[in-house]
């Protein structure tokens, strides 16, 4: 199951460059991560600094 962001992000785009998919993208409130694109490795999670990704 893919990685989820949820309402803590607050968009510094960590997770996107931590991606190594390019999965993850900047959307309209906090970045979104493509699930057809995600290869559920948790490394945008490990990146995260206020830990506002968890695999749903």
């Amino acid at each position: 199951m893919a990685y989820k962001i949820n309402e803590e992000c607050i968009s510094c785009g960590t997770c996107a460059a931590t991606c190594p998919n390019d999965a993850i993208s900047e959307g309209a409130d906090r970045y979104e991560i493509n699930p057809d694109a995600c290869i559920d490795c948790g490394a945008c999670a490990d990146a995260c600094p206020v830990n506002a990704i968890s695999q749903d």
